[in-house]
């Protein structure tokens, strides 16, 4: 009884490692390769953005 449930352990413990090396090579190739309509932005599209416009600055109030 005891070799059945270390079998049957060894089963659960193979299926979840499958499903972490699936998820694992799926999440790679969406950092590789992301969706055509993804809004998600990489590094390479983060240095080609503009930087948001802060505060005026004094003298567009009047103060010197």
């Amino acid at each position: 009884m005891k070799n059945m449930l270390n079998l049957y352990l060894l089963g659960v413990v193979l299926t979840l490692l499958s499903v972490f090396v699936r998820l694992m090579e799926t999440l790679g190739a969406l950092v590789e390769n992301p969706l055509p309509g993804s809004t998600w932005n990489t590094r390479g599209q983060l240095t080609n953005t503009e930087s948001p416009k802060g505060l005026p600055d004094h003298q567009s109030r009047g103060v010197q």
